[in-house]
C-alpha cells in the first residue's frame, strides 16, 4: 500500500488531519498544527472567520491556504439544509473551494451523526460539484452507500465527538475498511497518541482530531506525539504484525545448537 495518502487525486505525505478550534489562542493554534507536520486542517466555518468577519483576526492570516489544504467543514449543522448552506458559503470565502468536510449531527448532547440527513446532503453537495469527506457513524453500510454516492473518504467515529474515550469498536471500523474504496479516516474520539496508532495498524488511512492535541496540557508537545504515533501505527499496519496464538508459545531464540545438547 501507498506510503502517501491520497485524497480526491491529490497526494499528502502526513496521515495525520487536525482541527482548529479550543486553542487558547493563535499562536497556540499555529504552534500545534505546525508540530503535528499535518498539510489538512479542519475549519469550523460557523465557529471560526475566514474573511466572512472582516473586522476580527481571520485563521487564514497564520494558516494560510497556501500551505496547508483547507477543509471547511458544517460543525454545528443540524440538518442537511444548514449544511449545504454552509459549504455554499464556505465555497465563496475560499474562492471556489470544493473539497469539503460534511458533518450533520443529531443532537447536542452527544453529537451523533444523523446519518439519515448525512446522506441527504451528500447527495446534494457531489451534485453540486463538492469533494465530500464525509463524517458518519460506523455503520458500514451507511459508509458503503455514502461512498456509492460519490464522498472522497469516509470518516467513522471512533466514540463521540470530544470524549477522548478512544477506539470503542474496532469490528466496525474493519468492516467498513474492508467494504469501501475511498480512504477511511478515523474522526471523533481519539483521546491520547495510542488510540491513533490503533486505528492506523487497523488499516485506516489517516486519523483525524482537534480535541485530543488542543485540550492536553501541552498541545504542542502532544500534537508532536500525535504524529509519530501516526506514522508508528501505518508503518506496523504495512510491516504485517505477528499471528496472535493463545496457549500456543514460541520461543524467541533457536532451539536448536544449545549448549551442552546435541
Amino acid at each position: 500500500m501507498s506510503q502517501e495518502l491520497v485524497i480526491a487525486g491529490k497526494t499528502y505525505s502526513s496521515r495525520l488531519l487536525v482541527g482548529t478550534g479550543k486553542y487558547k489562542d493563535f499562536a497556540e493554534t499555529k504552534a500545534a498544527i505546525e508540530a503535528s507536520g499535518a498539510e489538512i486542517i479542519t475549519i469550523a466555518i460557523r465557529r471560526s472567520n475566514i474573511g466572512q468577519n472582516p473586522n476580527e483576526p481571520s485563521l487564514l492570516e497564520i494558516l494560510p491556504p497556501s500551505k496547508y489544504t483547507l477543509l471547511p467543514n458544517t460543525a454545528g449543522c443540524y440538518s442537511a439544509d444548514d449544511a449545504v448552506r454552509t459549504l455554499r458559503l464556505a465555497r465563496e470565502l475560499l474562492d471556489g473551494h470544493s473539497l469539503v468536510k460534511l458533518e450533520v449531527l443529531g443532537d447536542p448532547q452527544s453529537l451523533y451523526p444523523n446519518v439519515v440527513e448525512t446522506l441527504a446532503a451528500a447527495k446534494t453537495l457531489v451534485v453540486e460539484g463538492f469533494q465530500v469527506m464525509v463524517y458518519t457513524s460506523d455503520d458500514p453500510i451507511i459508509a458503503k452507500q455514502l461512498e456509492d454516492i460519490g464522498c472522497v473518504a469516509i470518516m467513522p467515529l471512533a466514540s463521540l465527538i470530544g470524549s477522548g474515550m478512544g477506539i470503542l469498536n474496532p469490528w466496525n471500523l474493519q468492516l467498513i475498511i474492508d467494504r469501501v474504496q475511498v480512504p477511511v479516516i478515523v474522526d471523533a474520539g481519539v483521546g491520547t497518541a495510542s488510540d491513533a496508532t490503533i486505528a492506523m495498524e487497523l488499516g485506516c488511512h489517516g486519523v483525524l482530531m482537534n480535541t485530543a492535541i488542543a485540550a492536553a496540557q501541552n498541545p504542542v508537545l502532544m500534537a508532536q506525539a500525535m504524529r509519530k504515533a501516526v506514522e508508528a501505527g501505518r508503518e506496523a499496519f504495512l510491516a504485517g504484525r505477528m499471528p496472535k496464538k493463545l496457549y500456543s508459545a514460541t520461543p524467541s531464540s533457536p532451539t536448536t545448537g544449545l549448549i551442552g545438547k546435541s
